[in-house]
């Protein structure tokens, strides 16, 4: 009985993360659209690639698996590389520098 409990709870709660997070990103994807500035559009695209991350290990929850973890890894590391991208060319307007003496 007490574990059948802990598994409605679970898949209860599994659920409501799901909207949570879905509808998180919802809301980032309009400011990604509509936001004032570009900084602000680069925060948001970070924090969907965050909630991306979020969503993918609660699937690997859902599914009682490990094997997403590294696919977590991975998306957090190409996060990561992309949100320098953006800073730099926010900052600088370019990605990559090309000085020709």
């Amino acid at each position: 009985m007490l574990k059948e409990f802990g598994n409605q709870f679970l898949d209860i709660a599994l659920w409501i993360s799901f909207v949570g997070v879905t509808l998180s990103i919802v809301l980032l994807v309009y400011r990604t659209i509509k936001g004032p500035t570009n900084p602000d559009r680069a925060v948001a695209l970070d924090a969907i690639g965050v909630n991306m991350m979020a969503l993918i290990g609660l699937q690997a929850i859902n599914l009682a698996t490990d094997k997403l973890n590294d696919v977590i890894l991975l998306s957090g590391i190409l996060l990561f590389i992309g949100t320098i991208a953006i800073a730099k060319f926010l900052e600088k307007g370019v990605i990559i520098d090309r000085d020709h003496r």
